[in-house]
């Protein structure tokens, strides 16, 4: 296999392997749900394809298509456990327990500290309710039916927290984090709480992997030694205190390294391509028989993860971007004639810029990649421009940056991640501009802001350092219960596990029909521009 970054891009999504798990009723087997493999195929689909059903593959007119719906949900939905590939894994009572202070350093073995009295912990059966609303028609804003007749289907997911009993003895893990991928805020938020975590259980051999999945091939880049005393103050800065890279070695090399290192945990922070690589790991962990947990926790500032409320950074990405926002509405509004343009993150989902212009209400027209749009004629976004220059006297423009990549020329590069390299539809729309009123005679005084590093390297906000925290516990308690091959986020604000597979089949997107893109369109006034 080629490098890490190519086990999505160049070969589709990594199958669901659950280690020695498959289906065993014959039911489920026809009923069968589309996984999409190509990012940059997914606009060919409906934009509001979000949830994990496809109803055009359910066969309604079987009584019992219902029930066979569920029974392939939980299917689906179950998570990988160390006791598929060591069915004789004997379990042993946790040893994080708040009630009991011990200290976690002496020799475990024989004597393991009990807290048999504290009631924080998790049951293996609760679930978390994936949808919340019951939608009486597929009219309704923002509507999601498996079928026609929008019939009420319970879907759930399972709820993230300690476990009584773990499958790791503390003295024996050597847990390994690594983060992939560019920058996002609240890395080192996360990464502080997995070594704190991991230190309440007992661990004591923490180490980081630099620079992303390269740290594994790179003789030259060593591991770094981790301790609360390390990662104490961290989160107080931005970026990642192990450093971050695109691409990668082949999953073979990891794993191999993952061997000769004597990792049994692996901590994964990254966004889809890296959760596609953390699941590669995880399926050739399984195939050669290692007692192997791999966690991710999901790092994307653009909010595009299937199933979950939000990504960590995504609230401080919000945040930091009305600064650029109010600098081109002063700009703009000083100005005779002023045209504030501010682009920002977005490859797939409009979610920030969505957001942002909801946030604060500075922005009058917001441009996002998942509703067409067009600069020129009548209808058109410069037409609009224009009319407010009439009305107003100034306007300001926040467009994603995977916004309108139909209008630029495509060059079919990527980068080491293997996603596509975009247009600037940011330049190509300030330029635009300039040329279009230039060409009609009317005065536009035209500002250009870009503040996309300057977001992705600040350091968390308040709501993101408290989100932060959870996942990165949740992650480790994960670990100890002995999953492997998921992913910890939110759901309807419960925390939960999901299998990697189910969240990485194609990004998060912006429905055009949803409530909260319409208080969007309320608030900034635009039309179509169609």
């Amino acid at each position: 296999m080629g490098s890490i970054s190519h086990v999505i891009t160049l070969h589709g999504l990594i199958p669901s392997t659950r280690c020695s798990y498959s289906h065993s009723n014959p039911r489920l087997q026809t009923l069968k749900f589309t996984r999409v493999a190509n990012k940059d195929g997914i606009f060919a689909q409906l934009k509001s394809q979000n949830s994990t059903q496809k109803s055009q593959d359910i066969d309604f007119s079987d009584p019992d298509w219902k029930t066979i719906y569920k029974e392939d949900f939980e299917s689906r939905f179950r998570l990988p456990h160390v006791t598929d590939i060591f069915p004789d894994a004997a379990p042993m009572h946790s040893t994080f327990g708040l009630k009991m202070r011990t200290p976690r350093t002496r020799g475990f073995p024989g004597n393991y500290p009990s807290c048999k009295e504290w009631h924080g912990y998790i049951n293996d059966n609760d679930r978390v309710l994936l949808k919340t609303i019951f939608y009486s028609s597929p009219t309704s804003a923002g509507a999601e039916c498996i079928d026609p007749s929008c019939i009420w289907v319970e879907q759930w997911v399972h709820r993230a927290g300690p476990r009584e009993k773990i499958y790791f003895k503390p003295e024996e893990v050597k847990a390994a984090i690594v983060t992939c991928g560019g920058l996002c805020p609240g890395l080192n938020d996360v990464i502080r709480q997995i070594v704190i975590t991991l230190e309440i259980y007992g661990v004591t051999n923490i180490v980081g992997i630099p620079f992303g999945y390269r740290g594994f091939s790179d003789k030259e880049l060593t591991e770094v030694p981790l301790s609360r005393k390390v990662v104490q103050n961290i989160h107080l800065s931005g970026g990642s205190l192990l450093g971050v890279s695109r691409g990668g070695p082949g999953v073979n090399e990891i794993v191999d390294s993952l061997e000769e290192r004597g990792v049994n945990m692996l901590f994964v922070l990254g966004g889809n391509g890296t959760h596609a690589g953390a699941n590669a790991i995880h399926n050739e962990c399984c195939k050669r028989r290692l007692k192997v947990s791999v966690i991710g926790v999901p790092k994307t500032i653009d909010n595009d993860i299937l199933l979950m409320d939000k990504t960590f950074g995504f609230d401080t990405a919000v945040e930091e971007a009305q600064r650029a926002i109010n600098s081109a509405y002063i700009e703009a509004h000083s100005a005779y004639h002023g045209i504030g343009i501010v682009k920002l993150m977005g490859r797939s989902s409009g979610f920030i810029a969505m957001h942002a212009a909801l946030a604060s209400g500075q922005i009058d027209i917001c441009l996002i990649p998942e509703i067409p749009f067009n600069l020129h004629g009548p209808n058109g976004v410069l037409s609009h421009l224009k009319y407010l220059i009439e009305t107003t006297g100034s306007a300001v423009v926040c467009v994603a940056e995977g916004a309108g990549q139909d209008l630029l020329q495509k060059t079919n590069a990527t980068d080491a991640s293997g996603n596509t390299i975009l247009g600037d539809i940011g330049v190509y729309t300030q330029q635009e501009t300039k040329k279009y009123f230039k060409e009609i005679g009317v005065h536009a005084d035209v500002k250009y802001i870009d503040p996309t590093y300057m977001i992705r390297a600040c350091r968390a906000n308040a709501s993101d350092g408290i989100f932060c925290t959870v996942l990165g516990q949740n992650a480790v308690h994960g670990a100890f219960a002995g999953f492997s091959g998921i992913t910890v986020g939110t759901c309807n604000t419960h925390y939960a596990y999901f299998p990697i597979p189910e969240v990485i089949s194609h990004p998060r997107l912006v429905d055009r029909n949803s409530r909260m893109w319409h208080r969007c369109l309320t608030s900034t006034g635009q039309p179509d521009f169609i």
